[in-house]
């Protein structure tokens, strides 16, 4: 067999396709293993570079086949997509693609590549374990959070049915549910049906607070996300996960990427010379960017009131525009000063880093 120049790997739970070509292009590898054979056949292999599609499992493969030799890039799978054909079938788009000897192309499935041999292309960073477990606390408390929030909407819902409602807020739905429980106006049944989603409430409570007290311990042990609370509109939870979930701050050239990364510019549809752009394009992680929002919007909750010091160029946009642009402005400045931080290794300054306005407002 020729000496494979590069291959593609197609993952899923428990089989794996591989093709791969030499340096002429030529298709000399087209193998589907199972779980178990891949690390064996990669360690019979010479190093060569290996492309995997960044999703579930990928960082672990990722590690494993780094510890054996082989360089491996992880494509994120929107830059994967244009190169999936209609009808797709992974031997049908392999044999299509490689049947072309002058297009320096082959896709795995939905793997492509030639996005792997543009010199141009980014990749993912590959993740550490510890990482992975830090990634997964965030999830865990992200789940729990979505839970009681679920929960105590189907608890107003059924209190509403019977025309009982509380303020807003998680802090009303215990002395809301209290006040069910004890309400002899209501059906028995009732009553002792609400006494379910009480438990099941503080039950989450509790679980809540303990992955809290987790999230918090990882927080203190770690400078970076130290500092990064530090700024304006970033507590705790979000310093941790942008520390957990930002890639490498040096793969951006500048703070301007960062923020695109996290999805808090403009989506472009210039042409002919035209400059358009729309509302913000939500790329990167829904959580991180909903953070830096909504830290953003406590900021100017607070301007609004006359508390606090806010920067001139914020106070000049809430008089022009509206509350909730305003607030994704400012989360864009913040996320700026975010990944200068992260560069740099310096601490916050607010008389620097909140004296210019944005380029985004």
């Amino acid at each position: 067999m020729s000496k494979i120049s590069r291959i593609g790997m197609d993952t899923s739970k428990q089989i794996v396709q591989l093709h791969g070509v030499d340096e002429a292009e030529r298709v000399v590898l087209r193998r589907k293993l199972s779980r178990k054979e891949v690390l064996p056949f990669f360690s019979g292999l010479a190093p060569t570079v290996v492309g995997i599609e960044a999703c579930g499992g990928a960082h672990y493969w990722a590690r494993e086949l780094t510890l054996l030799g082989h360089a491996v890039r992880l494509m994120a799978p929107q830059y994967v997509k244009p190169y999936v054909k209609r009808g797709k079938n992974d031997a049908a788009d392999a044999e299509a693609l490689c049947a072309r000897r002058s297009a320096p192309a082959l896709v795995v499935g939905a793997w492509s590549q030639a996005r792997m041999s543009r010199p141009t292309m980014r990749f993912v960073p590959v993740k550490s374990a510890k990482a992975q477990a830090a990634l997964m606390l965030a999830g865990l408390r992200d789940r729990l959070v979505r839970r009681r929030t679920q929960l105590a909407n189907a608890i107003r819902g059924y209190a509403a049915e019977f025309g009982r409602v509380a303020a807003r807020g998680q802090a009303k739905i215990e002395p809301l549910l209290r006040r069910l429980q004890a309400d002899e106006a209501l059906p028995v049944l009732a009553r002792e049906l609400f006494a379910e989603p009480a438990r099941e409430y503080a039950e989450l409570k509790a679980r809540l607070q303990a992955v809290d007290a987790r999230l918090m311990a990882w927080h203190r042990a770690h400078a970076l996300s130290r500092r990064l609370a530090r700024i304006p509109g970033i507590g705790p939870v979000t310093a941790s996960l942008l520390a957990m979930k930002a890639p490498d701050p040096q793969a951006f050239r500048s703070g301007r990427q960062f923020a695109a990364w996290i999805g808090l510019t403009p989506k472009d549809h210039s042409t002919a010379g035209k400059v358009r752009l729309g509302v913000i394009t939500r790329a990167g992680d829904e959580t991180l960017r909903s953070l830096l929002v909504v830290g953003a919007t406590a900021v100017i909750w607070q301007a609004r009131r006359g508390k606090g010091s806010p920067p001139p160029w914020l106070v000049t946009l809430l008089g022009r525009k509206p509350p909730k642009l305003a607030a994704v402005a400012l989360a864009n400045k913040i996320a700026r000063i975010a990944w200068k931080l992260m560069t740099t290794g310096e601490a916050y300054d607010a008389r620097r880093a909140m004296a210019a306005a944005p380029a985004a407002a």
